[in-house]
């Protein structure tokens, strides 16, 4: 049976060996701890599940990454979420409950007789088309007013022709009814009291509706007695 020393170095403790072999030993011994501790290394490495691979220029290739995963505990976001506007909602009616008259489609003499008989006013505004007929209203139709609201009524076509009635020697108030009832409308000239002594346009004039009519009221010029004033 050989031993494993074939070079067969000899020590400085064996007889007939020298200082040199001690040192061969010592060395011997440095390389094989350094040899234990990078096993080691590697050994815990592997233990750790590769918690920590080794850096490196190749040290990352062929490693995927993977996201954090969201703690269990931690609560996920929630979107955020806009709550419908509420509705708008329509003006209450005035007392009564009065509101505009489904005028649209009809005549507009028809239309502004509705809106008299709901005691409202009315303003005629006539258009460049053909007809008779209200296209819209302003209010429009539905829409809560009082009484005395002034109405705008859109008419299709031009405004037509009137003749103007003969209003002399009628009382001033019924003069300016008579005018309206025929789509005119009064203009004073002395003030509204009295009978009316003049007008224009003449009577039995063409006009055009709200076209205006001049009345002069006022009382009769006394009649001349045919005498000479008395000279003081």
């Amino acid at each position: 049976m050989t031993d494993g020393n074939n070079a067969r170095v000899t020590y400085s403790d064996e007889p007939g060996g020298s200082g040199s072999g001690r040192m061969a030993r010592v060395l011997g011994g440095g390389l094989a701890v350094a040899l234990l501790a990078a096993a080691g290394a590697a050994g815990g490495w592997l233990l750790a599940g590769e918690d920590a691979p080794p850096s490196g220029p190749n040290a990352d290739a062929g490693v995927g990454t993977t996201a954090p995963a969201t703690p269990s505990g931690t609560p996920s976001p929630t979107a955020r979420t806009t709550a419908p506007p509420a509705p708008r909602t329509s003006a209450p009616a005035p007392s009564g409950g009065l509101t505009v008259p489904p005028v649209v489609g009809t005549d507009f003499a028809d239309a502004r007789d509705e809106l008299r008989d709901h005691r409202l006013g009315w303003r005629l505004v006539f258009g460049t088309g053909s007809g008779r007929d209200v296209r819209s209203t302003d209010p429009p139709v539905g829409s809560p007013v009082r009484r005395g609201t002034t109405v705008a009524l859109y008419v299709a076509g031009p405004a037509p022709e009137v003749s103007v009635p003969d209003l002399l020697d009628d009382d001033c108030s019924d003069a300016a009814d008579d005018l309206v009832e025929e789509g005119l409308y009064p203009r004073y000239r002395t003030g509204r009291a009295g009978i009316v002594t003049a007008q224009d346009p003449a009577p039995d004039s063409t006009a055009y509706w709200n076209d205006p009519v001049t009345l002069t009221c006022g009382k009769e010029p006394a009649e001349p007695s045919g005498e000479p004033a008395p000279t003081p």
